[in-house]
């Protein structure tokens, strides 16, 4: 059941390497995740707050090996959202850096590189035993809806990643996303079981520190959300001289298709690979990939099923259908399907609700040769910078706070545009939208309506809403 139980394996290769220049090798983590072990009641259920540390990461990898379920979060989460998932959850333990320490109430019984495991209680939670992981679907509404993944999950997942990848142990990524997020998570698994040497970077892709380190600690990946690419393009990365990159990976939201075949020429010209990727927290992470070899031919294209999954495409009555070009509802099936979802402290005993098939939400076409192009949403969900936004989420974050308004939001993975029917307030909306969601400013735009169009039967009209300034 324990995915890590081997680190030991990898004995003196450095484990995780940070900008302070603070190092761990395979064996201390080892150590750690015995350490770890001997003071978790058996079974437990642990909030992590993350961050890119050696703290944060040794922790994450020593509960999921001591067979406790985890929930990882974001270590800079409001403490209001934080409250509303503990009184929903009620975590035997919180696992946090010292920095926000004493906001949390409990018994320290570990600590180690600035992070503290701190005891709530000793409540017998029942859980399913396949339970190994619980990730957030919607960013960071704080929403207490998180994907249910489980130890096959999360080990399918990782070998078929290093599979297409042909990770070994010469690897070095350095981080460019939260490991909370899937896809940050899914670069940390993925090598960690191939004994690489992962480079914790704080500082971002636009920071002159970020490639300092890179750099000097010949950093040989890199992975990024469309956003990533936007900044690299603005500091004229393809300017940079970085012989040790071997490969840079993209997924998170659709890359422009112009983009796409930008970063896929340079890779080319710099004899380096670029693969484009597609997935969902509802898979564990990656579901498609883009073989290096086809990302200019096939540019615009999240590629084919991962090793070990299949796609299929099917129609509006759910059959599947063959014909090339034709749009659909993507559906994936794998071993990396989750077992569901969970949004109350009962439902962490439910186990397997998929079976090993995803009904993804996304429409896509296959061309002839059988690579897969999404072509946009079925549900209101959107991609932005990177982060999931659930948009009826945020209607209900903005009508509790605000109960006297109406309002509802709109958008694409460029912007989210929240319309609401008080016109002084609208400046006022949009700074708590930023301050509880995290999402990023330049993609957050409210708007002043004087009616939000709805039907008979009071459903939002969504279609009615302007779509110009």
């Amino acid at each position: 059941m324990c995915y890590y139980k081997n680190l030991e394996r990898f004995k003196d290769k450095v484990a995780l390497l940070e900008e302070s220049g603070n190092s761990i090798t395979y064996s201390e983590l080892a150590k750690i995740a015995d350490d770890f072990s001997k003071v978790l009641k058996k079974r437990a259920l642990v909030f992590t707050f993350c961050s890119n540390e050696i703290g944060s990461v040794t922790g994450y990898l020593s509960i999921l090996n001591s067979g406790s379920v985890q929930v990882l979060l974001d270590s800079g989460l409001a403490k209001e959202l934080i409250s509303d998932l503990l009184d929903n959850y009620n975590p035997n333990y919180v696992y946090v850096p010292d920095e926000i320490a004493e906001n949390f109430e409990g018994e320290v019984v570990y600590e180690n590189f600035a992070y503290k495991l701190i005891k709530r209680n000793d409540n017998d939670i029942a859980m399913n035993d396949e339970l190994a992981l619980m990730l957030t679907t919607s960013g960071s509404t704080g929403s207490p809806k998180f994907v249910r993944q489980s130890y096959a999950n999360i080990d399918s997942n990782s070998k078929a990643i290093a599979t297409y990848l042909e990770i070994d142990d010469t690897e070095r990524p350095i981080t460019t996303l939260p490991m909370n997020y899937t896809y940050g998570l899914s670069i940390i698994n993925s090598h960690v079981l191939k004994g690489a040497t992962i480079l914790l970077a704080k500082s971002p892709v636009v920071s002159g520190l970020f490639w300092k380190f890179f750099k000097e600690k010949e950093a040989t990946s890199f992975g990024g959300v469309p956003f990533t690419y936007e900044m690299l393009k603005k500091i004229r990365f393809m300017k940079l001289e970085l012989p040790s990159l071997r490969y840079m990976t993209q997924a998170g939201g659709k890359l422009p298709a112009e983009m796409h075949k930008e970063f896929a020429e340079y890779a080319i010209e710099r004899g380096v690979k670029f693969v484009v990727m597609y997935g969902q927290t509802e898979a564990t992470a990656r579901m498609s990939y883009l073989p290096a070899d086809k990302s200019l031919e096939k540019y615009g294209s999240v590629g084919i099923a991962i090793p070990g999954g299949r796609f299929a495409l099917i129609d509006v009555d759910g059959n599947e259908f063959d014909e090339p070009e034709k749009t659909g509802e993507l559906v994936y099936v794998g071993d990396n399907v989750t077992l569901g979802y969970a949004l109350t402290l009962e439902d962490l005993t439910k186990g397997d609700e998929r079976g090993g098939r995803l009904e993804t939400g996304d429409m896509a076409k296959r061309d002839e040769d059988g690579y897969y192009y999404i072509v946009g949403r079925k549900k209101r969900f959107l991609k932005l910078y990177g982060s999931r936004v659930n948009l009826d989420e945020v209607d209900g974050l903005v009508k509790k706070q605000y109960p006297d308004i109406d309002c509802a939001s709109t958008g694409d993975d460029s912007a989210l545009i929240l319309f609401i029917t008080n016109e002084d307030l609208c400046k006022e909306v949009r700074r708590f939208l930023i301050d509880r969601t995290h999402i990023n400013p330049k993609a957050v735009k409210v708007r002043f309506i004087e009616e939000i169009p709805r039907s008979e039967a009071g459903k939002v009209m969504y279609k009615d809403l302007p779509t110009e300034e």
